[in-house]
């Protein structure tokens, strides 16, 4: 299975590619085997992702895929964004190569990470949430 459209799209063309320098939270995350690396950086008011960039070291299922997630998660809430799945990232884009799911693993670890992050600097709004 080659790549779809779609991801090469988000490769060639990223969406919210970049830092966020007074961001809310930010969360890392990466991949041992294939060297990946992804950090998030969102931005939330009143419970909702207002803003999000990534910034991708990878290949390019890596970046499509954190392409992806941020314009899934933009501007829902963080327990929305929560529930995003692997499998979610990768039917948006079409489908990934099997060797390359996880990738898409990459941006949800992420994206958890910085919701960790936010919720260590605001015990206060912590509360349960499941995928």
């Amino acid at each position: 299975m080659g790549y779809s459209e779609k991801v090469m799209d988000h490769f060639r063309n990223p969406r919210n590619v970049g830092e966020i320098p007074d961001a809310d939270a930010v969360g890392t995350a990466g991949n041992p085997v294939c060297g990946d690396l992804m950090t998030i950086f969102l931005k939330i008011k009143d419970d909702r992702i207002v803003d999000i960039k990534f910034m991708t070291f990878g290949c390019g299922a890596a970046i499509a895929s954190s392409s992806m997630a941020t314009e899934l998660v933009k501007g829902k809430t963080i327990e929305e964004a929560m529930k995003l799945s692997k499998q979610a990232i990768a039917d948006s884009l079409g489908g990934l190569p099997p060797i390359k799911m996880h990738c898409s693993v990459l941006a949800t670890e992420a994206i958890e990470a910085a919701m960790n992050d936010y919720y260590s600097k605001h015990p206060e709004l912590a509360k349960a949430v499941t995928k």
